[in-house]
């Protein structure tokens, strides 16, 4: 209706402009006086059909822009939901992920696979990696899940290189693939695994997950036992490396990022001391794991292994 509203007024009879078969026309008479005349049949046909094809082409721009406006609106509204719509559901998988609801938050996300949402995707990355960990999941569905997690992952990446969370859950979901893959293809993977680690704690310095897993990195390859290590120096001529010590320095930058974020790096600092054989430090922070609260099946197995390191301190005292 305010379309037409707007049309009515834009075209000519909107403007009282209607021309009919009476028009003035001035001619000048041997007084100077103007008359009128009755146009003939043939004028008035011939006028009637310039007025309509003025009026058709004078239309159709305006027609045309009203459409152009009509359908942006349109588009812009459709986008516009369409943003309030995932926005809705990263809410909902945030809530589900932090109340530890692992089924429900695959559940809901897996609806979403065919999506072009990056933060979408590497929720549905974690989601999948974590249904994987779970332990009712028997060997075959884990290796199913841990492959597809790995492909959210990739496009997350794909659809925002910038998504520092994409870079983390890529490198995570490529170093679990490893393990499927045999050592060539593990050790071949850490420095595209580093890559990605460093890329997301460059992006967010500020998230503590990609520096603990940066910890973890350097962990693995300092204690990588010495038939690796041959196997290492003979597929590369430079084999990733690592020390105690700098595992040691990322798990506790993460700490002073956000204290107390997670029950592993509790762990491994407490491990990584025993490493250095500082006993003392290590004690302290195996403690602080064994008290953490177990909010997940991991919380659970972490406060297990550290009271029985600890134990193991009380034994050869």
């Amino acid at each position: 209706m305010a379309l037409a509203a707007r049309l009515w007024r834009f075209l000519p009879w909107g403007r009282r402009i209607f021309p009919g078969p009476w028009l003035s026309r001035g001619v000048a008479g041997s007084r100077g006086l103007c008359c009128t005349r009755r146009l003939r049949g043939s004028e008035v046909m011939e006028n009637l059909g310039a007025f309509k094809r003025s009026l058709l082409f004078s239309a159709l721009p305006y027609l045309g822009f009203e459409a152009y406006q009509v359908f942006s609106q349109a588009a812009m509204v459709h986008a516009t939901a369409k943003v309030f719509r995932v926005e809705e559901i990263l809410e909902q998988a945030d809530y589900l992920y932090e109340s530890g609801e692992t089924e429900k938050l695959y559940q809901l996300l897996t609806q979403y696979k065919e999506s072009e949402d990056a933060e979408l995707l590497w929720r549905l990355a974690r989601a999948s990696r974590d249904i994987a960990q779970l332990s009712g999941t028997s060997e075959e569905e884990k290796k199913l899940l841990i492959y597809e997690a790995l492909e959210y992952a990739k496009r997350a990446l794909e659809k925002n290189e910038s998504s520092f969370a994409a870079h983390k859950w890529y490198a995570i979901c490529i170093s679990d693939v490893g393990d499927y893959e045999g050592i060539k293809a593990k050790i071949a993977n850490a420095y595209i695994i580093k890559e990605h680690f460093e890329k997301a704690i460059e992006l967010n310095p500020k998230d503590a997950t990609s520096i603990h897993l940066m910890g973890i990195w350097c962990y693995t390859f300092a204690e990588m036992p010495w038939y690796q290590r041959r196997i290492a120096k003979v597929l590369f001529a430079t084999p990733p490396s690592s020390t105690y010590e700098e595992a040691l320095g990322y798990f506790h930058r993460a700490e002073q990022v956000d204290p107390n974020f997670y029950s592993k790096n509790l762990l491994l600092l407490g491990k990584t001391y025993l490493k250095l054989h500082n006993k003392k430090l290590a004690a302290f922070w195996l403690m602080k794991a064994k008290d953490y609260p177990a909010h997940t099946e991991e919380d659970k197995q972490i406060q297990t292994e550290a009271a029985q390191l600890l134990t193991g301190f009380s034994d050869k005292n």
